[in-house]
C-alpha cells in the first residue's frame, strides 16, 4: 500500500511573520486572504508549506524556523536578498502584475530588471521545492508571485504533479497584451497540470489570452471541462471560488466577549446606523471612492446626518511602496475633510481605524455593523464580505457589494450590488439598506449565509483536490502507471 500523498503548499510568504523587538525576533501567525483560506486546509493534511520569511537570512532567524511546524505542516523557509525583495516583490509583483491584473495599467512600471529578478526568484522557489518534493506529492502553488515555478521545475526534468491557483483577477487580452513578457508567462503557466481561477470570467479571459498569444496551444472543451495542450503538457482548467471557514466565524461571533464588545461599539456611536468598511490598504479596494460616496450622501440627504456613522478600518499594507503611503495620506485627508464639514458635537461621521484588528475585535465590528460596504474597484474574490455575513448570526445586517468583486456572481441574490465609482448609486444603496425592512434584511442575509456556508473553504479545497484526480489519471495515461489513491479528496470536511 502506497504512503499517503502529501500536499506541498508553495506561496510567496509563509503563514507566519517575523517580528523583531529588543528581545530578538519571534514568529507570529500572519493574516490575509491566502492564510485565511489555506490554514483550515492545513489542519487536515500533512506536508510542507514553502515560502519567503519576509526577511534576509540571519542566524537568529534561521534558528526560529529550525524544524518549525504549523498544524500538520512543516514550514520550509526561503530567504531573499534586499535586491530580490525590491525587484521581485515590490517591483514585478506589485508594480507590474498587481496593477495590471486589476485593470490599472497606468500604475505599472515595466522595468526589465524586475522581470530578470522575477525569473530568478521563481527558480529559487523551484529549487527549494525540489529538495522536499517526491514523485506522488501534490504541489499546490499559490498566486501571481509564482507563475513561473512549474516552468522552472520542468526545465530540470522533474515530473511532479503541479497545480496553481490564481487569487486575483485575470485580465482580458486587451489589458494583458500590455505586458512585455505576456507569451513567456502564458507558456510558463501552461506547464502546470491544473490551473484554478476564481470566476468563469477569469477562466474565459485566460483562454482568450492563450488563443491570442500562444497560437500553437490546443484548447479542448469536453462538457464542463476545459484543457490546454502545449508542447506535450496538458493543463486542466477550472473555476474554484474560494470560501472561508464559515463555522469559525459564526461560532466566534457567538462568544460572550464578542457580543459584549459589539454592544459597546454600538453604544459608542450613540445608536446611529453603523456602516462598516474593512480593507487592506490598497488602491484596488476603492476606499477613497467609498468615502466620496459617503460625503455625497451626506451632502444630498441632510436629514441623514447624525443618524449614520461610517467605521472604516484600514489594515496597513506594503508600507515600503510610495504609492501606498500616498494612498494613506489621501484617505486620511478625506476622513478629516468629511468630519470637519459635517461633524457636530456628539456626532463624528467617520470613525477611522488604521491598524489590524485581532479576530475577536473584528468579529465584534462585524456583529455591530448594520451595513457592510465592500466596494473594491476590482477584486479576485474578496473574503471580507463572506466573513461579515458569517458573523451576522442574528441575520439583521445588509451587504453592499461591488459588482467588480469576484464574490458578486456568487452573492448577487442577497447583496445590494453597486458600481463603486458611481457615487450617487452607492449613496442610494446605503439609503436603501437603512430603510430596508427587518423581514427583507433577514431574507437576504439568510440567502447569503446559506450560500457562503455551503461554499466554504473546505468545499473549495475538496473540489480542487477532486480535480487533481483527473490530473493524476491524465499523467497515468502518459506514464502508463496507475494513479495513486487520493485520500485528500475524500478527507476534506463536508
Amino acid at each position: 500500500m502506497s504512503r499517503e500523498r502529501r500536499v506541498i503548499i508553495v506561496s510567496n510568504r509563509l503563514p507566519v511573520t517575523v517580528r523583531t523587538s529588543h528581545a530578538g525576533p519571534k514568529l507570529e501567525h500572519s493574516s490575509g486572504g491566502l492564510v485565511t483560506a489555506m490554514c483550515p486546509v492545513l489542519r487536515q493534511h500533512s506536508g510542507y508549506w514553502i515560502g519567503w520569511t519576509g526577511t534576509e537570512r540571519t542566524e537568529e532567524i534561521v534558528q526560529l524556523f529550525d524544524d518549525r511546524r504549523c498544524d500538520n505542516y512543516k514550514l520550509v523557509p526561503l530567504y531573499l536578498t534586499g535586491e530580490e525583495r525590491n525587484n521581485f516583490y515590490l517591483g514585478f509583483s506589485n508594480e507590474i502584475l498587481w496593477p495590471l491584473f486589476h485593470d490599472l495599467q497606468s500604475r505599472c512600471n515595466f522595468d526589465p530588471a524586475y522581470w530578470k529578478t522575477y525569473v530568478g526568484v521563481n527558480d529559487k522557489f523551484a529549487d527549494t521545492l525540489l529538495k522536499v518534493a517526491e514523485l506522488h506529492d501534490f504541489v499546490w502553488v499559490q498566486d501571481y508571485h509564482l507563475k513561473l515555478v512549474a516552468d522552472s521545475v520542468r526545465k530540470v526534468g522533474a515530473n511532479l504533479e503541479l497545480a496553481y491557483f490564481h487569487y486575483i483577477p485575470f485580465p482580458s487580452p486587451d489589458i494583458f497584451e500590455k505586458l512585455p513578457w505576456r507569451a513567456k508567462i502564458l507558456h510558463a503557466l501552461l506547464q502546470y497540470n491544473l490551473l484554478g481561477f476564481q470566476t468563469k470570467r477569469d477562466l474565459k479571459n485566460f483562454v482568450s489570452c492563450v488563443k491570442l498569444f500562444v497560437p500553437d496551444a490546443e484548447i479542448s472543451n469536453v462538457g464542463d471541462q476545459t484543457s490546454v495542450s502545449l508542447a506535450g503538457n496538458r493543463s486542466l482548467l477550472g473555476v474554484f471560488p474560494i470560501g472561508i471557514d464559515f463555522s469559525e466565524f459564526a461560532d466566534g461571533a457567538e462568544d460572550a466577549q464578542v457580543i459584549a464588545r459589539a454592544a459597546q461599539i454600538k453604544k459608542d456611536i450613540s445608536g446611529c446606523s453603523m456602516l462598516l468598511g474593512v480593507d487592506r490598504l490598497d488602491y484596488t479596494k476603492g476606499i477613497p471612492e467609498r468615502l466620496r460616496a459617503f460625503r455625497y450622501l451626506l451632502e444630498s440627504q441632510a436629514s441623514i446626518c447624525e443618524k449614520i456613522t461610517l467605521v472604516q478600518v484600514v489594515v496597513p499594507s506594503r508600507i515600503d511602496i510610495p504609492k501606498y503611503c500616498e494612498l494613506r495620506l489621501d484617505i486620511e485627508r478625506l476622513v478629516s475633510s468629511i468630519n470637519g464639514q459635517f461633524g457636530s458635537p456628539g456626532w463624528v461621521p467617520i470613525h477611522y481605524i488604521h491598524r489590524e484588528l485581532d479576530r475577536p475585535e473584528l468579529l465584534a465590528y462585524y456583529r455591530a455593523a448594520d451595513i457592510a460596504v465592500v466596494t473594491p474597484l476590482k477584486d479576485g474574490m474578496n473574503l471580507v464580505c463572506k466573513e461579515y455575513c458569517a458573523a451576522q448570526v442574528d441575520e439583521s445586517g445588509v451587504l453592499i457589494l461591488s459588482e467588480f468583486a469576484g464574490a458578486a456572481s456568487q452573492l448577487k441574490d442577497g447583496a445590494l450590488l453597486v458600481n463603486p465609482t458611481d457615487l450617487e448609486g452607492v449613496g442610494k444603496a446605503i439609503q436603501s439598506a437603512i430603510q430596508m425592512s427587518v423581514v427583507e434584511r433577514r431574507q437576504r442575509m439568510q440567502r447569503l449565509r446559506t450560500n457562503i456556508k455551503n461554499e466554504d473553504v473546505y468545499q473549495w479545497a475538496k473540489r480542487f483536490f477532486f480535480e487533481s484526480r483527473n490530473v493524476q489519471r491524465s499523467l497515468a495515461r502518459v506514464s502508463k502507471t496507475p494513479p495513486q489513491d487520493d485520500p485528500e479528496a475524500s478527507n476534506v470536511e463536508e
